[in-house]
């Protein structure tokens, strides 16, 4: 009988060692965590997909001083699908930026739509490539959006191609890269591009992003127009050694498409910077 009681007891204090596990492993085909952060799919990210998240909204977008001259632009990617350029031109939207490439693993797929709608109805327009340094190189990557779309025309309608490079929407923030591996990745990326095309590319980014991930490095202000992104009545906060911005990215809730943008200046000076 004692043999049958210990074995029993056994038996018991197993199943209730399972019955502790089994809530850890959770239930077959439960739903996901909703708290927990969502992955996207490679290839979609866009140009401040994690403005946002990490900087926020402040105050009403896009304010810019009366004695400022700005000209309105808009960016787009696959997320805007066919886009109404005709609207937005009436609008005043007069330029505009559309993705290109991702990585060296994804292209637009409304590429032509975008670029060549944008060009038809009267806009000066360029592309830019969303950075994914965690993947390969700047070099690579710099080949990559040149042979997909983000080459340069010296036609008086094509702006330079755009680095995104902003906030890992895959994983880690800086891309698991120190600072200064940051900064010779985006070197070796505009090196290439001005190697490839003559232009030195815009540089898209966000000021925080920007401290964090290269040191708030100023060694590109003097050859790479900046592009800032932030949502606010004011500009704030100039990543190092640039003292103007060219473009600003002020909302991602606009008109016709989300993302709207001020140039920084009338429009002969988004023809000067077409024209080199």
């Amino acid at each position: 009988m004692r043999v049958h009681r210990s074995g029993t007891t056994l038996a018991g204090a197993a199943l209730a060692a399972l019955a502790l596990l089994l809530p850890l492993a959770g239930p077959a085909g439960a739903a996901p965590d909703p708290g927990a952060r969502q992955v996207p799919a490679r290839g979609s990210a866009h140009m401040g997909m994690g403005v946002l998240e990490h900087d926020g909204r402040s105050g009403a977008p896009g304010g810019i001083s009366v004695q400022a001259v700005q000209t309105e632009g808009v960016d787009v990617s696959s997320h805007q699908g066919n886009v109404a350029w005709s609207t937005l031109w009436n609008s005043g939207v007069k330029w505009a930026y559309v993705k290109a490439t991702e990585g060296t693993y994804y292209k637009n797929t409304y590429f032509t739509q975008q670029y060549t709608g944008s060009y038809n109805v009267g806009m000066i327009r360029g592309t830019y490539h969303f950075a994914t340094p965690d993947t390969t190189t700047g070099t690579a990557q710099a080949d990559y959006f040149v042979n997909n779309g983000g080459g340069w025309s010296n036609d008086g309608k094509t702006l330079p191609g755009v680095l995104d490079i902003e906030w890992n929407p895959y994983g880690a923030t800086c891309y698991g890269k120190t600072q200064s591996g940051m900064v010779t990745w985006i070197r070796d990326f505009v090196n290439r591009y001005k190697y490839r095309t003559g232009r030195d590319p815009v540089i898209y980014t966000a000021t925080s992003w920007w401290k964090q991930c290269t040191g708030n490095y100023g060694g590109f202000a003097s050859t790479n127009p900046l592009w800032i992104a932030r949502y606010a009545s004011e500009v704030g906060e100039l990543p190092a050694g640039w003292l103007y911005y060219t473009m600003w990215q002020y909302t991602s809730s606009g008109p016709t498409v989300g993302d709207h943008n001020h140039f920084n200046g009338d429009l002969s000076r988004v023809q000067a910077l077409a024209n080199g």
